[in-house]
């Protein structure tokens, strides 16, 4: 029998990193998981464990960390890299950019040293819609000029440079770098989902912390944008289509550097996510439209092509099927994984 493929996860027990260490197991491929657990919390492995029937093998650990990278890459054969890791909260990310900067670009930068050292060069790299700063049109192609609002966006788009250049100075490399828009929902089994700790970062939580009473309404930011009903449009994209969308990449990386998209193709408005999970939950929302948020674009949602001709991939739950599962968790586990 084949020995299974080794793959690095790095932030692999975070929201989309832990959906992914799943699917990854489901293909057949043996995980690692590198994290600090900053933003994420141990149990997350055993539920994973519960679903697949394998303990992914788990480092507690920093990406900065040189020495430690060293460790793991002579004491384990990696096929490749999943880099998930590094701080997401864009208003955290305005307050504290120093911080951000120092997780994410330093914290990338130590890990492709690492790599370079042990001449591990397939990667695929989470990065995100940020990178496309207030663009000009919907959908978004991967040609569009990238720019960033924010120090967050910012550090994706620096760890998105870095890696051109490395390519072009190395063109052993290989490298996905995945865009993805709003990624919602939580595995079927309600085992596994988001536990943002802190303030959510999304508007799924805020909904479904209405519909179970730890809030009393929803702020809904913008009634009046040029939309179908006036709220905010965005692409919703179900995180397990997201977590197999890391499986393609991986399955398809070949000598390059290719920026893709990771969505559903098509926008959902506020309202509509709140209607939509009022029918899941059989619960009322009530919200009050208020003012818009500074930084808000009107619509954002994504071109698919791309990922689609490049790594066969196509996302397949509809936002039924997002709201159901995130619903589902949210019942299974109201204060999320626990202390």
């Amino acid at each position: 029998m084949a020995v299974a493929k080794t793959v690095l996860v790095t932030g692999g027990a975070g929201y989309i990193g832990s959906h992914t260490l799943v699917v990854l197991q489901q293909a057949g491929y043996s995980v690692l998981v590198l994290d600090n657990l900053s933003n994420s919390n141990p149990v997350v492995l055993a539920r994973v464990q519960q679903i697949t029937g394998i303990a992914p093998d788990f480092v507690q650990g920093d990406i900065r960390d040189a020495a430690l990278l060293d460790r793991i890459f002579s004491d384990h054969n990696i096929d490749g890299v999943i880099h998930f890791a590094g701080l997401k909260a864009v208003g955290e990310s305005v307050a504290r950019p120093l911080r951000y900067y120092q997780n994410n670009v330093a914290g990338s930068l130590t890990l492709f040293e690492a790599m370079a050292r042990h001449h591990c060069k397939r990667l695929v790299f989470s990065s995100s819609a940020t990178v496309y700063g207030d663009p000009a049109s919907v959908p978004i192609r991967e040609d569009f000029p990238l720019s960033a609002t924010n120090p967050y966006g910012g550090s994706k788009l620096m760890i998105e440079e870095i890696l051109r250049d490395l390519y072009a100075s190395d063109p052993d490399w290989q490298i996905f770098l995945l865009r993805y828009f709003n990624p919602v929902g939580a595995h079927p089994s309600g085992l596994i989902g988001e536990d943002p700790a802190g303030i959510p970062n999304n508007l799924l939580p805020y909904v479904a912390q209405v519909a179970v009473g730890k809030l009393a309404r929803l702020q809904v930011f913008g009634g009046d944008y040029s939309t179908r009903d006036g709220t905010g449009v965005r692409d919703y994209l179900h995180v397990c289509d997201l977590a197999l969308g890391h499986l393609a990449a991986l399955q398809h990386l070949e000598p390059g550097c290719v920026a893709c998209n990771l969505g559903t193709g098509r926008g959902y408005s506020v309202l509509e996510v709140v209607e939509a999970f009022a029918r899941a939950s059989g619960r009322e929302i009530p919200y009050d439209i208020v003012g818009r948020r500074a930084g808000d674009v009107a619509e954002c949602y994504a071109d698919t092509g791309l990922s689609a001709s490049m790594l066969g991939w196509k996302a397949d739950l509809d936002l039924a099927a997002m709201v159901t599962d995130h619903w589902r968790w949210q019942s299974n586990n109201p204060d999320g994984y626990g202390d």
